[in-house]
């Protein structure tokens, strides 16, 4: 048996194992089983060649404390990367990935689907620093060889997409990207690693919004940047000199949801699944888009790709009234209504993909719900559902 410090090595093959013992050192916290919240700035160091040379662990708040190490250490067995940075957001972790990529002069293609901060970064922040970008279609899979440029030097994919749910075929993808030295990015946090391994698939840099499930209990803000090898030195300098840092709390709160993230994936798996099943039958819906189910028209890939989905997914309901969706969602008992997603508690927010979308434009007729399920009862949450469903129709 590995000893208590060196389960992280050992390589468990059961994913409850690692995130129930990696990054947890009791031994060197008086035999405390969770790693203590570290709150600090400075670090001392016993001598003057300590000093000189930074031959300690930690060298400067910033860089990094025990509380956040064991995140980064839990994700990075999960991913099977070189090492993950932990940085304050969602937004934070893809912002840092991009630039570790890009240099004045360099282009990079993003998904049509992306998180709409992911697009109003290329759109506002990367096209001043001489960065250019341009969208793609999310089901372009090999066909990306067609628009790939001279300078382009990154593919952000993110699969399933935002609120509209495509899968990417990642593998051709990054067997185009690869020969070109393309790196190949991918935001992976609806599946999180549980469910889909974009590392072995191809892809270089893995990115989570650990807001969402990772945190599980809407409390707390993060992201995490995996990275293989050779994208690793460019992830963890370009964090380093953009100065970003998690403080000891949030990471207590990431690493604490981490610990039950098994459990909580295939409970929400299953309740996401039987909400979509039971939407497929009621008369206000036009179409389901959940990448699980056989109607969704990726589910070959997903399939092949994927080991299991997540807790989110929309609906396309018939096409009524501003009036009656007001009905709809005002009047809600158990869904709340508001961004992000992955706590305990059940969401349903209106979006409109026509906004944004550019490569592909979205042209479908019909309101699209994006609905989180949690924890609540099924009955109570299908009740509440139900009845929203007969006010939007008027009933």
């Amino acid at each position: 048996m590995p000893r208590k410090t060196d389960i992280a090595s050992s390589h468990p093959e059961a994913v409850e194992t690692t995130l129930t013992h990696t990054g947890r050192t009791p031994d060197d916290h008086f035999g405390f089983v969770n790693t203590p919240v570290y709150r600090g700035s400075t670090v001392l160091f016993k001598n003057l060649a300590a000093l000189e040379s930074e031959q300690q662990p930690y060298v400067y708040g910033r860089a990094g404390n025990p509380t956040t190490r064991q995140v980064e250490e839990i994700v990075t067995e999960l991913e099977g990367a070189h090492d993950t940075q932990l940085v304050p957001s969602g937004l934070a972790a893809i912002t840092v990935a991009l630039l570790s990529c890009l240099s004045t002069g360099d282009e990079v293609l993003i998904t049509d689907s992306a998180y709409n901060p992911t697009r109003n970064f290329a759109l506002q922040f990367l096209s001043r620093m001489g960065i250019t970008h341009r969208f793609y279609d999310p089901r372009i899979g090999a066909g990306i060889a067609d628009i790939i440029g001279e300078n382009t030097r990154a593919i952000f994919t993110e699969s399933p997409g935002s609120v509209t749910f495509e899968i990417q075929d990642l593998p051709a993808i990054a067997a185009v990207a690869r020969p070109r030295g393309i790196k190949v990015l991918i935001d992976n946090t609806w599946a999180t690693p549980l469910f889909h391994s974009p590392l072995k698939l191809g892809a270089d840099i893995v990115i989570h919004t650990a807001t969402k499930m990772f945190v599980g209990h809407s409390d707390a803000f993060g992201g995490t940047i995996s990275a293989n090898a050779e994208s690793w030195p460019d992830v963890a300098k370009t964090r380093a000199l953009l100065g970003f840092f998690t403080g000891g709390d949030e990471a207590f709160l990431i690493a604490r949801g981490l610990r039950t993230l098994a459990v909580r994936m295939k409970e929400h798996e299953q309740r996401a699944l039987e909400m979509a099943k039971w939407l497929e039958g009621h008369p206000a819906v036009k179409r389901v888009i959940h990448p699980a189910l056989p109607s969704h028209p990726d589910h070959a890939i997903f399939k092949r790709d994927f080991s299991g989905s997540g807790s989110l997914f929309a609906a396309i309901l018939h096409p009524q009234s501003h009036d009656n969706l007001a009905a709809f969602l005002d009047n809600m008992q158990l869904f709340g209504m508001g961004y992000s997603w992955g706590g305990y508690e059940s969401l349903c927010i209106p979006s409109n993909p026509t906004r944004i979308r550019t490569a592909v434009p979205w042209a479908e007729d019909g309101t699209l719900i994006r609905l989180h399920i949690g924890f609540e009862g099924m009955g109570d949450l299908k009740r509440d559902l139900e009845a929203g469903l007969d006010r939007y129709l008027g009933k």
